[in-house]
This record gives structure tokens, sequence and C-alpha cells, in this order.
């Protein structure tokens, strides 16, 4: 490879290959295991590991005795937040759908206020946030880590709530009854940190789509801010609008 890439060596391999793939035509044989093995300068292990996963993931088919080929994956989950009638978070819009949503919290502290943040929630930089990082998977694959913040002051149960069930939409209602009223979101682009790709099971450096969101009461009053980093091979952002009276 011409250059290495942070992390375990097969989702280094992985990665690059398909970054390649991608721009093969579909149908296309891959060279034979040796042959890669030497490319990559690593064993017929880790190239089957690297080959693994983007056979599982819809890039490549293995057909007995004519070798591995491209495919093109359809999309495998959407991310999906519903902003329709109400607001319903990742885990509930998805739920809906029929998706087996995990959730696993990675971080969950009181922490000061990031200057970002601040200027999301309208808070001063003094004031403490509830910060919580959560790992979403869809169907037994990891999708996004979603990091939220809240006001500690005014949602100090945030702090020490079992988020590794249920909803944080549905807790500000149930909790604190908070009426969620509308949201702005934000789209935009990044790369995976070492160990946020550990996480999502893809090299450092890899892209990811970056979704923003903060929620606002009916007086415009913002209850909570959050940024998604999404996987894009097994993610689509959907937006869905309804305006009232049409």
């Amino acid at each position: 490879m011409a250059s290495p890439e942070a992390g375990p060596k097969y989702l280094a391999v992985r990665e690059h290959l398909r970054r390649r793939v991608a721009g093969l035509p579909e149908h296309t044989l891959l060279p034979p295991e040796p042959v890669l093995c030497e490319e990559y300068g690593v064993s017929r292990i880790t190239l089957r590991r690297a080959v693994d996963g983007l056979v599982a993931d819809g890039h490549l088919v293995r057909e007995q005795g004519r070798g591995t080929y491209v495919t093109r994956p359809g999309i495998r989950h959407e991310y999906r937040e519903s902003f329709v009638h109400r607001i319903a978070g990742f885990r509930s819009a998805m739920t809906e759908g029929g998706a087996q949503v995990g959730t696993t919290v990675v971080t969950q502290h009181v922490a000061p206020v990031p200057p970002s943040v601040a200027a999301e929630l309208g808070l001063d930089p003094a004031d403490e946030v509830v910060e919580l990082v959560r790992l979403r998977s869809v169907d037994g694959l990891p999708n996004h880590v979603v990091h939220s913040f809240l006001h500690a002051e005014t949602y100090p149960k945030a702090a020490t709530e079992d988020f590794g069930h249920g909803s944080l939409y549905e807790f500000l209602r149930t909790e604190y009854e908070a009426e969620l009223a509308h949201s702005r979101i934000k789209v935009d682009v990044a790369t995976a940190g070492a160990a946020e790709a550990e996480l999502l099971q893809v090299s450092a450096g890899s892209p990811l789509l970056v979704v923003r969101t903060t929620v606002h009461d009916p007086a415009g009053q913002p209850l909570v801010h959050s940024f998604s980093r999404l996987r894009p091979d097994v993610s689509q952002v959907e937006f869905e609008v309804s305006v009232s009276g049409h």
C-alpha cells in the first residue's frame, strides 16, 4: 500500500479495497489472492478478513469457480429522524420502520460547555452540560456515533439516566415535560479519528457524514444539541418535510 493507515491492518486493507472497487465496473474480477497479498504486504488470513467485510457489506461477491468480483450494494440502512407531526429521534424512527437498533453508551458526564455547543444552546461559557456519547448500530452493524449535549443545570437527571435503552427525546418529554417543537439540521463531511474508527469498524481517516441537530421548544428555546457521525457506506440521510395546511 502506498501509505500505512492507523488501526488494525485488515481494516486498512478493507478500506483501500473498498475505495478501489468503487471505481471499477460491476462484475470486474479481483486479482487472485496471492497477487493481492503481495500488493498489500499482508497474509492470506488478513486479506480474507478484509474481503469478508466487503462481501458482507455487498461490495464484493465470491463465486465458486469464478473468483471474487465487484457488485454494487444497495443502501443498507437509512439514518432517519422524523420531524413530521412530531419530533422522533433516531431510535424511535428506525424502530417504527422495523429495524433493530442497538445503543452502547461510550461517555456520559458533566463537562464545561464547548464554545460551539454554547452558541447552539444559548449558554454562557461558564455553564456546564451533560455530554452523552453513544454508538448506534442497526441490525447488528455499527452505523454512527452520536454526541448529545444538554444544559446540566436544567436537565440534571440526564447525567445518570441509563441511555443504553430508550430515546433521549422521550426522556425529555417524560422526565421534564419538554415540548420538542422544531429542529434545525445541518449536514457536512468529516473524517474518522482513531478511536471513532475503531467503534465504527472503519480505518482512521475514512470519510464520515456529520448530521448536526438542535431541537427547540415552541418558544424557540434550544433544548438539546446533537451531532451524529455516520458511516456513509451503510447510511443515507433522509429529510421529510410537512407543511401545515397542505
